[in-house]
């Protein structure tokens, strides 16, 4: 089965109730799942070539992380922040694994770019985590100040655009540093993440309260959650491969050394070319995921 179907999960907050829809790829029996999860003001489209390439071998389930895309927005903004997806995301497996034939644990596998790999690092770091194999794009436990400021400027500004064009113009722009693409790339990235407003403006596809979270991060709370991130990296014992552009702003070459030596000790690729993050649209990347995930 090479088309995607939109599905829908209900998961909780407490806040109260909200859906996330995912795209799911393949044989809806197939136990062998595979969960990619995008970064943070992406959408599970992102993943349409990977998935179209693993759904014969994988059932691929690709969601819109709250707050994006074709999921509902939470009534709290403060809840977008990993413990909630990570919360979120066990709902989502459950849902999509069911219960195994033989009464055995259900397993995926777990591909997260940027804040999709935040989300799977935390999983993967919990007693009886359902991820057997994980892929980290261009993220690590260290994040680059810079860089994280420059995200929530870019979060929060409220751009309409006149026509499809001119967004896709920005998007573009916005996005250089996910390295040389075709002009039909391009677009794609561009009509992942632009909708049309009643009005007739095009505007991007997210809840512009997620810049929220990012507003009350002081320095401390930075340092604190970075600690967190590497305790949870260190209790990793997945395969693990670690991605990274090798001009990211985001991982840092010393961050992606010291983790090849930390947790689960990953085997770092880095793609020349590219900054935060590649997208595994182009044929090289997309078989690189393959080797590791299938290989």
């Amino acid at each position: 089965m090479s088309e995607a179907r939109i599905k829908r999960v209900q998961c909780s907050s407490r806040a109260g109730l909200h859906h996330m829809a995912y795209k799911e790829w393949g044989d809806p029996a197939n136990e062998r799942v595979l969960v990619c999860v995008h970064g943070v003001t992406r959408v599970g489209d992102d993943f349409d070539a990977l998935a179209r390439d693993l759904c014969r071998d994988y059932r691929v389930v690709c969601p819109d992380v709250v707050g994006r895309g074709r999921s509902d927005h939470l009534r709290d903004p403060q809840l977008y922040a990993v413990p909630q997806y990570v919360s979120d995301m066990v709902t989502l497996i459950a849902r999509v694994t069911g219960q195994r034939a033989d009464g055995a644990d259900s397993r995926v596998d777990w591909f997260g770019t940027s804040m999709g790999g935040l989300i799977g690092m935390v999983l993967a770091s919990l007693p009886g985590t359902p991820v057997a194999r994980l892929v980290l794009n261009d993220i690590g436990p260290v994040l680059d100040e810079g860089a994280m400021r420059r995200i929530a400027d870019y979060i929060g500004q409220d751009l309409r655009f006149p026509d499809f064009e001119s967004g896709a113009r920005f998007i573009r722009e916005v996005s250089s540093s996910f390295g040389p693409h075709s002009d039909d790339e391009w677009r794609k990235i561009a009509t992942d993440v632009l909708r049309q407003a009643p009005n007739g403006e095009w505007v991007r596809h997210y809840d512009l309260a997620l810049a929220e979270p990012f507003k009350a991060i002081t320095a401390e709370r930075a340092k604190l959650g970075e600690a967190a991130l590497w305790r949870a990296f260190d209790e990793i014992r997945c395969p693990t491969l670690l991605v990274r552009g090798a001009l990211s702003d985001l991982l840092s070459h010393a961050t992606a050394q010291e983790m090849t030596t930390r947790g689960p000790r990953p085997r770092l690729v880095e793609f020349e070319g590219v900054g935060h993050a590649p997208t595994f649209m182009q044929a090289d990347q997309i078989a690189l995921a393959r080797e590791f995930l299938l290989g």
